[in-house]
Parts: C-alpha cells; structure tokens; sequence
C-alpha cells in the first residue's frame, strides 16, 4: 500500500513539472524575436496587406518586415530582372486591358500557328509541355484535353471546355495562358514566358493533331505585334 501511494504521488510529481513546463514555452504578451510571424500569429489576411493585426503591436518586429512598410510579401531586390533564358519578348504583357482590346487580341492570336522557340528543340519543348500540362492545367482541363480534370469531376467546377471541340490555335492557347479567359485566370505568373508556349505546343501536339505549319520568324514577329498593341 505504501508502495503505491509512492508511485502515485511521483506520477503526479512528473505531471506537474511537465505542465509547468509546457506553460514556460507559451505564448507571452511580448515573446522574443519571431522569425515567421504569420505561422506564429494566425491571422487571415491577403498576403501582400500590411498585417498590422498579426504582429505589429509587438515590440520585436522583423527588420525586413517593417522596412517594407509591414507588408509581408517582399518584393524583388533593386535591380532584379525575371529571367528569360528562351529570349522571348513580350511588351506590356502585364498591362490590363478593356474588353474590346481583350477581344481584339484573342482574335488576332489565333493567327498565330507556330511558337516563337526554336525548332530544333521542340522534341524537349513538348516534352517539358506535358510535364507542366500534368502539374498546371490538368486537375481542371483533364490530362486527355477533355474538360473533365479532377477538380470537374468532384462537382466543385464546370463549364471547362474540350480542346477537340474548340477552334484554337496555338496563338490563341498561349493568350488565354497569358491573359486568362471567361472564368480561367492568368498562370502568367505560374509560368514563364517560355514555358507558356510549351504548354500551349503540347495542348495542340496531343488534343489538336499538331500545329499548322509556320515560320518561327513570322511567329515571334506576331507575339511581339499582338502584345505591343495592348
């Protein structure tokens, strides 16, 4: 009997130095420097917002942080310039556009039959397309082109068309990339310039029976055109 009441007050002994514990490594009113507040403060908010809420009222901010304003998206350091290994020019890509212009561009794009990369690597450009179809436009679009992706099927999305039934070029696949369309938008900033081409080359190699043919010249010189007009 003696036996146990020993053991059962040294369980209870441990018990109460590990909570003492545990509640020493809780949060404190002021805690020390925190290296990734948003995990540390879980407050919901648009990334790129100053987060006043999350942690600004505490006294050891982050330095990087607060030079910017308490934003918590950094931005590129002075001087950064994108990288554009395939040399692709595209002027005002980014510039937003009216719908007439929106209209006009789409309809010019698809004059566009070939991409501006260069033909003898186009093996390995299709190649890397199908790799970026799979991991980008798939879970939507399907990984045969029908519409029926993943993301359609568990009912959470519809209205995704079939390459085979549209009139598409791979010019007019590379704007929606580009500029989004309908209820798609822009993966400009998921691939670069390059990469697009790839993956509109793919979608028109595998869901359109390949592409018309076309100087690559004349290609590079419609992309340019058609970006510098919007």
């Amino acid at each position: 009997m003696r036996k146990m009441k020993q053991n059962i007050f040294k369980i209870t002994a441990a018990l109460a130095i590990t909570t003492v514990m545990l509640n020493s490594c809780g949060p404190k009113d002021n805690p020390p420097l925190v290296y990734f507040p948003d995990m540390y403060f879980p407050v919901a908010y648009d990334p790129l917002m100053k987060a006043e809420d999350a942690y600004s009222d505490h006294e050891n901010e982050i330095p990087a942080f607060v030079k910017n304003g308490g934003a918590t998206g950094m931005i590129p350091v002075d001087g950064t310039v994108m990288q554009n290994k395939d040399g692709i020019a595209e002027s005002n890509s980014a510039a937003a556009m009216t719908p007439d212009q929106y209209n006009a561009g789409y309809a010019e794009s698809k004059g566009i039959t070939a991409s501006p990369l260069k033909a003898a690597g186009q093996k390995k450009d299709l190649e890397r397309g199908k790799v970026l179809y799979d991991r980008t436009c798939a879970a939507c679009h399907g990984t045969a082109g029908d519409g029926q992706g993943p993301i359609v099927q568990s009912g959470a999305y519809s209205g995704v068309p079939k390459y085979a039934d549209r009139e598409i070029s791979v010019g007019s696949v590379h704007y929606v990339i580009m500029h989004g369309r309908n209820a798609m938008g822009s993966y400009a900033g998921q691939l670069n310039a390059g990469d697009r081409w790839r993956v509109a080359m793919y979608v028109m190699n595998a869901f359109k029976g390949g592409m018309s043919p076309a100087t690559t010249a004349s290609a590079a010189a419609a992309t340019t055109d058609s970006t510098a007009t919007q």
